[in-house]
C-alpha cells in the first residue's frame, strides 16, 4: 500500500507531486530496513504514531515518520535506553522557555556525547587489539597438528611480548 491516499481529516506528508503519501507499517520497515515488529514496539513506546487507518484498519503512517523511526533506531544503537529517547522527543514541549529548552537540549546531548566518545575510545581500542590478534593468529595456522592445543603456551607466537590480550585469554 505504499503511496496510499490519505484519509478525511489525516495530515500526511506529501510527496513532490503534491499527493499525500501515506506509508504502511511494512513500508515504514522497509524505509528503515527495520521489521514491521520493531515499528510496533517504537508505536506501543509512544514514539512513533500511525496518523490514521486504512478501510482494512492498517496502520498508516507520514513519510515524516521514516526520518524520526530511523532517528530513534540510531540512538538505541548507540545504547539510549527507549526513556531517554522519549525524555529528547519530549524535551522541549515540556519547557517553559526557548531558553530553557535549548539549555536542557544543549546538557543532555553533551552528556550523551560524551558518552560516546568513551564507548568510540574502547571500540577503536578493541579493534585494534582484535585485528592484532587476527594478525598473529594467522600463524597458528601452521602450527604442527602434534602441538596443537597443548603445546601452544611454549609456541614462539604465544609467547611474544606484543601479545594481545584478547590473544592471551582467547586463545591461551
Amino acid at each position: 500500500m505504499f503511496g496510499a491516499e490519505a484519509e478525511p481529516g489525516s495530515s500526511p506528508a506529501t510527496c513532490s507531486s503534491g499527493v499525500a503519501t501515506l506509508l504502511s507499517s511494512g513500508d515504514l520497515a522497509r524505509a528503515c530496513d527495520t521489521t514491521v515488529r520493531t515499528v510496533r514496539f517504537y508505536e506501543e513506546a509512544g514514539l512513533v504514531e500511525p496518523v490514521s487507518r486504512s478501510e482494512g484498519g492498517h496502520r498508516l503512517y507520514a513519510a515524516s515518520q521514516v526520518a524520526r523511526l530511523q532517528l530513534i533506531i540510531d540512538l538505541r544503537e548507540a545504547s539510549l535506553s527507549l526513556q531517554d529517547i522519549k525524555d529528547l522527543f519530549e524535551l522541549k514541549r515540556h519547557a517553559a522557555t526557548s531558553l530553557e529548552a535549548s539549555e536542557q537540549m544543549t546538557a543532555m546531548l553533551h552528556h550523551r556525547i560524551d558518552e560516546m566518545q568513551a564507548k568510540i575510545a574502547v571500540l577503536r581500542r578493541l579493534r585494534e587489539e582484535l585485528a592484532a590478534m587476527v594478525s598473529m593468529i594467522r600463524e597458528c595456522g601452521a602450527c604442527p597438528g602434534e602441538r596443537f592445543p597443548v603445546g601452544c603456551q611454549g609456541c614462539d607466537v604465544m609467547n611474544r611480548p606484543d601479545l594481545p590480550r584478547a590473544m592471551r585469554l582467547l586463545w591461551g
